[in-house]
């Protein structure tokens, strides 16, 4: 279950989704990230994986497939995580990396395809859900 923190300023309480230690450690050992999107079609890391190195590779469209795919997997999991469509979704929290790094992905290959409003979307989610996310992956 999803550990939901007190904020004390007052602000909308980050929401933390659940690791997967199976899945994760699968693409931490070297594991295709196919192999453990398609044993795992729920770990949004794995779809993050997969986005990022289609995108390396020049394949745009592939990449933009897999981001969207990743970024459906973690908006379905932050929902049941008790997320109402805003707030902080930080960056420090591991299991929330593949839900951020999907959502970079898909406004990066939104961008690429002259997709405008999609890719401004994505940034503004992303700023919004975890600036250190924002600045971390843009630096990337």
């Amino acid at each position: 279950m999803a550990r939901m923190t007190q904020n004390l300023l007052g602000g909308l309480p980050p929401t933390e989704l659940p690791d997967n230690p199976e899945a994760r450690e699968s693409l931490e050992n070297g594991l295709d990230p196919f192999e453990v999107a398609a044993r795992h079609p729920d770990y949004p890391a794995a779809w993050a994986e997969l986005a990022d190195r289609a995108f390396a590779n020049g394949s745009v469209i592939d990449s933009y497939a897999f981001a969207r795919t990743g970024y459906h997997r973690a908006l379905d999991q932050l929902r049941r995580a008790g997320w109402k469509g805003q707030g902080p979704v930080p960056w420090e929290h591991e299991a929330n990396r593949g839900f951020l790094r999907s959502l970079h992905a898909l406004g990066r290959a939104a961008a690429a395809i002259g997709e405008d409003h999609e890719a401004e979307r994505c940034k503004t989610f992303l700023r919004d859900s975890s600036p250190t996310a924002a600045d971390t992956l843009e630096a990337s």
